[in-house]
């Protein structure tokens, strides 16, 4: 991938961003749970022939089921998507990190996020400000660390959140056979993405996206900070759950759009959000949040039309999911899952096979 002088805009050599990608990988997400239900989830998706799996910090760790399921399924690429980064020190997940990667042989990536202020200082009661600029930061921390325990350099980082000069060998790991842990972050609108482009490995798109977004707002602004920092688009994996709409038949696809369409609503109705709904074109934000306001939760799916709901999901008989999928992103995005809702939590293992095996086809 590359970056178009003529727009700036992320693009192909032929300015398209055309289905050739032969291997996205397919990833399982763990459904909050306790830790000690990975393994044999993730024994079962090796099975099924899923290649990562993955967790997200909710109402349980983010990093305990990870090593439940790495050693149950060597296998299987392991990661967090995402860890909330501010309430840890950068020692913390530093260490957590080097031992997730000890453990998978070098198959943990470290996913990250800023979370939102009222989460960061009222439920986590740490400081929040200047979101970027101190996951930017923290993410330099990180890797100060690793050189350090890797290498024996002496640590000093000397940022302007966090700052780390004291390492003695009582408290060194050493170094690991794998020590180039992969850094992915998720995020909304353009500075993440860009943040992404300058130093990351990967970037765990929403789930409520468009392609127009993509296109828009988070290519064009990784392209634009990677081609900044020496990198290109190439270097930073696109990660995502897809809102899918399936069954076996067009009836039973045409069901599956309401649970969906339910989801929209109450992202859209989020002023976080609203770089999606602007990219894409949509004017149904304001009266959505008014809603919300209001608590008319039941209402707000009727504000979304069919053709919002077609373009933020992807919507077809099981039979030709995969196929759509891959037309949809084209090498847009490498690794997709699917997010929780709807005809997504009802699929058979079988489907479920069948849809992986036509994503590598």
């Amino acid at each position: 991938m590359s970056v178009c002088s003529s727009t700036g805009q992320a693009c192909t050599t032929a300015h398209t961003w055309a289905s050739t990608l032969d291997n996205m990988k397919f990833d399982y997400y763990f459904p909050p749970s306790p830790p000690t239900g990975a393994a044999d989830a993730a024994r079962n998706a090796q099975a099924m022939g899923y290649d990562g799996f993955f967790t997200a910090e909710t109402q349980y760790d983010p990093f305990l089921p990870l090593a439940f399921a790495g050693d149950a399924a060597p296998g299987l690429e392991i990661g967090s998507a995402i860890a909330v980064a501010f309430p840890r020190s950068p020692m913390v997940t530093a260490m957590t990190s080097w031992d997730l990667a000890r453990l998978s042989d070098g198959k943990f990536m470290l996913g990250l996020g800023t979370q939102i202020r009222a989460h960061i200082t009222r439920r986590f009661s740490t400081e929040w400000g200047q979101p970027t600029a101190r996951l930017r930061d923290y993410i330099l921390a990180l890797k100060a660390i690793w050189d350090t325990w890797q290498n024996s350099t002496p640590l000093k980082y000397d940022g302007d959140f966090y700052k780390f000069s004291l390492m003695t060998p009582f408290f060194d790991p050493g170094p690991i056979k794998f020590p180039d842990i992969p850094i992915y972050i998720a995020g909304v609108g353009p500075h993440l993405s860009g943040l992404a482009g300058e130093v990351c490995d990967g970037f765990h798109v929403h789930p409520f996206h468009t392609v127009k977004y993509l296109d828009k707002v988070v290519l064009p602004n990784m392209g634009k900070s990677a081609e900044e920092a020496g990198r290109s688009l190439d270097d930073v994996e696109m990660v995502s759950t897809l809102f899918v709409m399936t069954g076996e038949n067009d009836s039973e696809v045409e069901q599956a759009m309401e649970p969906v369409r339910q989801q929209i609503s109450f992202y859209a109705s989020t002023p976080s959000y609203r770089p999606v709904l602007e990219a894409s074109g949509w004017e149904f934000g304001d009266e959505l949040h008014s809603m919300s306001k209001r608590g008319q939760w039941g209402d707000m799916p009727g504000v979304v039309p069919d053709e919002a709901v077609l373009e933020a999901g992807v919507a077809a008989p099981i039979g030709e999911l995969g196929r759509a999928i891959k037309d949809r992103y084209g090498d847009r995005l490498q690794r997709v899952g699917l997010y929780s809702v709807g005809s997504a939590t009802t699929l058979e293992p079988d489907a479920i096979q069948q849809l992986i095996s036509d994503l590598k086809s």
